[in-house]
């Protein structure tokens, strides 16, 4: 008869192994767990702050490459304008550098001071500014993730038009993560102003509809007549001089895309 009270050692011995398996599986929850708060840091913060700090030294880069840049440009919502750049919103169309009308309804307008050299792929040539975000950010040639977005710049859309010209400038850019300029692009309300500077010129484009949500294949909000496939109610029926900013909704999501449009109001020349 076994006596009463009396722990066999086989007994500890399990009792040791299960306590050991115990603390070795803590060990390794904390751990993943770790890991894990280091991997959302990475995305939330390191990712921001290199991207934020590559973007602002391209744009300073890309201003010392133009000179002096244009007073009361993008960083101010634009100045008056003056000369062969007098502002379509005081009434007359939008005109180019050389002064000549490059009306807003005109498929054929030719806008954007004549020809423009195509950006090599990945490369930032020009600045976008959007005063009611406080944003100043590079625009580079491509939407590609590595060469262009994760770089904490908005990209251009291949196939879309380039600034000033007839049809639609076409961009994205990250919501979150990777400086996520488009942060906060749901803020954008009609009458903002949105600006391109290039080395020719800085062409002003004014917020006039947005399309808070459409499925990400939406091709239609991109087009020369940028107008939704999915909610054709939302866009535009008339050739025109068109902005679309493109980001992912909602937050931390990329199932969804928004769209803000604009409308070139005024460009003149550096």
């Amino acid at each position: 008869m076994r006596a009463p009270g009396v722990v066999h050692h086989g007994t500890r011995r399990r009792r040791a192994a299960y306590r050991r398996a115990v603390w070795s599986g803590a060990e390794v929850l904390v751990t993943v767990g770790v890991v894990l708060l280091l991997l959302v840091a990475h995305q939330l913060w390191w990712t921001n702050r290199q991207a934020r700090h590559g973007a602002e030294r391209k744009v300073q880069a890309l201003e010392r490459e133009w000179g002096t840049p244009v007073t009361g440009s993008a960083g101010n919502g634009g100045g008056t304008e003056s000369g062969a750049g007098a502002a379509a919103g005081s009434g007359g169309d939008a005109k180019d550098g050389t002064g000549r009308t490059a009306g807003r309804n005109s498929p054929s307008g030719s806008g954007g001071g004549g020809v423009q050299e195509r950006p090599r792929w990945s490369q930032a040539y020009a600045v976008l500014g959007i005063p009611r975000l406080s944003l100043r950010v590079p625009v580079a040639e491509g939407v590609g993730k590595a060469g262009v977005l994760n770089k904490g710049y908005v990209g251009h859309y291949k196939g879309t038009q380039q600034p000033g010209q007839a049809g639609n400038f076409a961009l994205a850019g990250h919501r979150n993560t990777h400086g996520e300029p488009f942060r906060y692009l749901p803020r954008l309300r009609r009458g903002d102003t949105i600006t391109v500077e290039t080395k020719a010129a800085v062409y002003t484009y004014t917020v006039d509809r947005t399309l808070s949500q459409t499925s990400a294949r939406d091709v239609g909000v991109i087009r020369p007549v940028p107008r939704s496939t999915v909610r054709p109610s939302y866009g535009y029926t008339e050739p025109g001089y068109y902005i679309t900013l493109t980001t992912c909704t909602p937050d931390y999501t990329s199932r969804y895309r928004m769209a803000v449009w604009g409308k070139l109001t005024s460009m003149r020349p550096r």
